[in-house]
């Protein structure tokens, strides 16, 4: 088998993906399709590339595949007796069998930093987590953003608390900002990247405390080489113009107000972002998104009434 490691086996499978928190719905598919993966020469080959390019130099920041990795090759058009739109919608399967191949990888790095088992089988659990977003979305299996969940699978970002914490470095602009106001760090050092993962209950400021706390104990015990003394977040829900719709006490309002706003330069509007995190998918027309809570009120009444959302920048020190 072209791979770096076997890959699991049949009996197995199914235990594995559900440690990865795979759909329950998804399941029988991906587990139907094993053999018939394996038996091919040609995608067994292109399974084992592309292992290779997500585990290489594992671990190391920014060094992760490039964009596409794992795109329109890794569908299974022309398997025998099954229809061209039903091949199609296979195509899901292929990157989650990549994942699953570079489970011993990222779990022999995780524990040679000493990551507790808990920590890994959340952050990793982030699979099964797009899988869900992407059937909500469109209705069957799928899986978004495989490139983002390279992150994971190469041990550059973590699941602590409610959210998820990405080692990376600091840009020019945020880090001239942070030299600029007094802070030991500069372009090119280490910055934690926060991001807000989906159905993982309500953004309070109790949840951020706590895992703040837990990031700022996890990077120093697992990564003692690295420095981290800032945070930063690129995100629609740090766009200022959610205040004007939000109690002032808001979950949101008060996340927004532990940043410090950076800018760089002319921003584009990205009015699909906050509807597809708030309503589940980015195409749905403006004029009928529901008016059932705050912030659905306060994303669908700004559209109609002409205006746009803006994917924001900020940090905070650590």
């Amino acid at each position: 088998m072209d791979l770096e490691a076997g890959f699991v086996e049949a009996d197995e499978l199914a235990g594995v993906l559900l440690d990865l928190a795979v759909p329950h719905e998804d399941v029988n598919a991906l587990v139907a399709g094993r053999d018939q993966l394996l038996d091919d020469p040609a995608r067994r080959a292109l399974l084992g590339r592309r292992l290779r390019e997500l585990t290489r130099d594992i671990g190391e920041i920014g060094k992760g595949p490039e964009r596409g990795f794992l795109g329109e090759e890794t569908g299974v058009p022309g398997v025998s007796g099954v229809p061209a739109p039903e091949a199609a919608r296979q195509d899901w399967r292929f990157p989650v069998y990549v994942f699953v191949a570079a489970l011993p990888h990222i779990r022999a790095y995780h524990r040679a930093r000493g990551v507790p088992d808990d920590v890994a089988r959340r952050t990793l659990a982030d699979l099964g987590r797009q899988m869900a977003v992407h059937r909500r979305r469109h209705g069957h299996g799928g899986l978004l953003g495989p490139r983002w969940l390279s992150l994971h699978f190469r041990g550059e970002l973590y699941q602590l608390g409610r959210l998820q914490f990405q080692r990376a470095r600091l840009d020019e602009p945020t880090g001239a900002a942070v030299a600029a106001a007094g802070y030991p760090a500069g372009p090119g050092d280490g910055v934690l990247n926060l991001h807000i993962a989906d159905f993982s209950g309500p953004l309070s400021p109790e949840a951020c405390d706590r895992s703040l706390a837990l990031a700022r104990e996890f990077f120093a015990r697992h990564y003692p080489e690295e420095t981290y003394a800032v945070a930063e977040c690129r995100s629609w829900l740090l766009d200022g113009q959610l205040a004007a719709y939000l109690r002032k006490d808001a979950h949101i309002v008060r996340f927004q107000d532990r940043f410090r706003p950076i800018s760089h330069g002319h921003a584009e509007p990205e009015d699909a972002v906050p509807v597809d995190f708030v309503f589940g998918d980015p195409g749905l027309p403006v004029a009928g998104l529901p008016r059932r809570t705050s912030l659905e009120r306060a994303v669908g009444d700004h559209l109609r009434g002409g205006g746009h959302w803006y994917v924001r920048h900020g940090w905070f020190p650590l």
